[in-house]
């Protein structure tokens, strides 16, 4: 991946560039560093996206009665699934569908996950081994 410095020789996968010496110069190509567990991020993503899909049933004939945000990192800075589906049961009484299915599916989602800062420590620690 260094080789793909600018100024380096020999590598010509790059378009060169002519720079204003003329001299000719390869581009760089830009890099992301990846900071977090890609695995657990979209685990993350998918639960998110089913929350707001499942809202979005559960809420269909009163949408402005549903709740801003289902904060999984709240969720699980609780500590036990007992006190998360009470928390759940707060957060949902103005929906008036049942909603114990969807807080049993949501609380087996959520084993396994990782609060964000959790998943940034791993993500380094990841990165430090390579």
């Amino acid at each position: 991946m260094a080789a793909y410095r600018v100024g380096r020789k020999g590598h010509s996968r790059l378009p060169a560039t002519t720079g204003e010496s003329g001299v000719a110069l390869q581009r760089r190509q830009a890099r992301v560093t990846v900071r977090y567990d890609r695995r657990e991020l979209q685990n993350r993503l998918d639960v998110e996206k089913w929350i707001e899909e499942k809202l979005l049933v559960l809420y269909e004939d009163q949408v402005d009665q549903m709740p801003e945000e289902v904060n999984i990192d709240d969720l699980l800075e609780l500590p036990t699934d007992e006190e998360r589906a009470s928390k759940l049961q707060i957060m949902f009484t103005s929906c008036s569908r049942n909603t114990d299915e969807f807080t049993r599916e949501l609380l087996t989602k959520l084993q396994g996950l990782h609060k964000v800062q959790v998943m940034q420590k791993v993500g380094l620690e990841k990165q430090g081994h390579r």
